[in-house]
């Protein structure tokens, strides 16, 4: 695995994360709004997400779409670091070809998974402290368990004081299945749809490729992820007791099967338009970014 690839993996996602968080902080919202209660049994202070834009520009500020910024550009540049230059290698290495030189999807779903699991894994603190960042509303529109940070390193500095190292990485292993199965469907498709666009001579011009393998690629990646998108939301913001356990879920099967009881499906699929509108974009510029890196670094030849 080139270090090259690595570091490109994280500066393509780092530049679209400055484009997507607010919608991300939008979903998180969504997600967390009428936890553990029956549809149509709780104030709804996010209708939609135009209104949800609207609600927190109103009540915590324009810099209000920007919580968790600081995190989630570390998470970002750590989980595609990994993902994407594994990927690359499995590419280069010709371990997403079957036996007639054609890219496989099962293959692609096998790699990125594995990229997606090892990178998300890395990255969990980043996500944990993301996602209680930017769910820290005003008291009017606050929903789920509300955290006390201030910044990025006063919520690592919190949360390793209470319940030290275990504690930064509560919620990484339920958070694995979200990982495999979004970053295996992203990568997968990604793949396969740039070779079958270049194969039927459909985009053959390598910019214009990327960026319609990727739109695809995150449409098929928001399906997939929304439901462990959720479960994943509710543990990592949840608060915990003096020894470190959720005070809601235990993890991740007593989450999905709470959550079903509670709010049927419709609360698996919480959020799923603001998840596509962020994935959507954020999976078509990290994977052209890294497209474009990638041609750049070849042209130049900066191999490292």
């Amino acid at each position: 695995m080139a270090t090259s690839d690595f570091v490109l993996g994280g500066l393509a996602s780092v530049g679209a994360t400055f484009f997507t968080n607010p919608i991300e902080v939008v979903k998180t919202r969504i997600q967390l709004q009428g936890e553990l209660a029956a549809r149509g049994s709780y104030v709804e202070p996010y209708k939609g997400i135009v209104h949800a834009f609207v609600t927190v520009a109103k009540n915590d500020g324009m810099s209000g779409l920007q919580k968790g910024l600081a995190p989630a550009l570390f998470f970002q540049f750590i989980i595609n670091s990994f993902r994407l230059s594994i990927y690359s290698s499995a590419v280069e290495r010709r371990w997403m070809h079957n036996k007639n030189g054609e890219v496989s999807y099962g293959l692609g779903l096998l790699w990125g998974a594995i990229g997606g699991v090892v990178g998300s894994y890395c990255s969990s603190p980043f996500f944990l402290v993301k996602t209680q960042q930017q769910s820290q509303a005003a008291k009017q529109i606050a929903v789920g368990y509300q955290h006390t940070h201030t910044s990025m390193t006063d919520a690592l500095r919190q949360i390793y004081i209470k319940n030290g190292i275990p504690g930064l990485w509560r919620g990484s292993v339920a958070a694995l299945p979200r990982a495999a199965m979004g970053s295996g469907a992203q990568i997968a498709t990604f793949g396969k749809t740039k070779a079958l666009l270049i194969e039927h001579d459909l985009v053959t011009q390598p910019t214009l490729n990327s960026f319609c393998a990727g739109l695809i690629a995150g449409s098929i990646m928001s399906v997939a992820i929304t439901p462990p998108d959720v479960i994943t939301t509710r543990l990592y913001n949840q608060g915990v007791d003096a020894e470190g356990r959720g005070l809601l879920y235990k993890g991740w099967l007593d989450c999905f099967v709470k959550i079903l009881r509670s709010e049927g499906v419709h609360g698996m699929y919480k959020g799923f338009w603001a998840n596509y509108l962020r994935i959507a974009p954020h999976s078509t510029l990290v994977l052209l970014f890294f497209d474009e890196l990638i041609a750049t670094r070849e042209k130049y030849g900066l191999h490292y």
